[in-house]
């Protein structure tokens, strides 16, 4: 049985999440946009049921967050990840509208500040993401910038991913992530990843080699008092990775295209994405999954490592 809804807020916990909760087992959490917004179905069935089994066998738990029918789910059944995986029309949401969807009972999948969000609500560390958003090209005129730059400025959830997303400005994303206070700490490399690519060109502004140096990390931070979140990037696997010249290729071709076909606004990330896939003849995709799968398995020992 699941822990009933929250009288105060309308939330749940899945029955493994709130076991894990009762027993103080180490829990990461993860986001559920992947799942409605960033590939079909069933391959996005089968991406999220293995990033769960990556999660157990490094023993964690999984649990994925999303809003349905309006209430806010800490880990989601395995018959509720598969009625999500077909959902169609949900919301995406972030810090602007995950209250709204709540308020109006509406389905809505969490992108990375709403799952922060969610995360914190529910006392979980440790998240485990594919890239986070940041500052768009062309910011000074658009100013378009990822809420999720703001959310790691203030909510203190260690977020594991493979960096900025290579179609956004890394170096203005990392001046941002700098002003915000936000420790970026690459994993086993000096050099900060470009989500498909091991390497951005810039190097890394701090580097550990070990779960159990970032989990200590993070302790020392909450010995200090010291809010917000940390941003650990953990480039892809070399086997799996699109090097960094090679993908510059691709997404000015993307970015041209989205220019010719007046695309703005929130409708441009989602295009580029699938313009990249198709440049790439599916590659960026087959990237994105493994590095998702990579970013699963670090969270999950750094999850071990907050609870040793």
């Amino acid at each position: 049985m699941t822990r009933p809804v929250s009288p105060l807020l309308p939330m749940r916990y899945s029955a493994e999440v709130a076991a894990a909760k009762e027993r103080g087992a180490p829990i990461v959490a993860l986001e559920s946009t992947i799942i409605t917004h960033g590939m079909p179905y069933p391959g996005n069935l089968d991406m999220a049921r293995s990033v769960e089994r990556i999660i157990r066998e490094q023993g964690a738990v999984p649990a994925t967050i999303a809003v349905i029918d309006g209430v806010l789910h800490i880990g989601l059944e395995d018959a509720e990840l598969e009625a999500l995986s077909q959902t169609k029309g949900a919301l995406k949401v972030s810090r602007a509208d995950i209250a709204f969807a709540i308020a109006e009972r509406r389905t809505g999948a969490t992108t990375v500040a709403a799952t922060m969000i969610g995360a914190a609500r529910a006392g979980i560390k440790v998240f485990a993401t594919g890239g986070i958003g940041g500052v768009h090209r062309g910011a000074e005129e658009t100013f378009d910038i990822s809420a999720d730059l703001e959310e790691l400025g203030r909510t203190g959830v260690i977020v594991v991913c493979a960096g900025a997303k290579a179609i956004l400005d890394i170096p203005k994303t990392l001046e941002v992530l700098e002003t915000r206070g936000v420790p970026v700490v690459t994993y086993d490399s000096p050099t900060f990843p470009a989500f498909w690519s091991r390497d951005s060109g810039l190097n890394s502004p701090l580097t550990l080699n070990s779960p159990a140096a970032i989990a200590n990390f993070q302790k020392v931070r909450d010995q200090l008092g010291i809010d917000g979140g940390m941003l650990i990037a953990n480039p892809v696997p070399a086997a799996d990775e699109i090097p960094r010249d090679e993908m510059e290729i691709y997404i000015a071709r993307a970015i041209d295209n989205a220019e010719r076909d007046e695309i703005a606004g929130k409708a441009v990330t989602p295009y580029l994405l699938d313009n990249l896939f198709h440049l790439t003849d599916g590659r960026s995709l087959k990237t994105n999954i493994a590095l998702v799968e990579n970013n699963a398995r670090l969270a999950a020992e750094i999850a071990v490592a907050l609870v040793d």
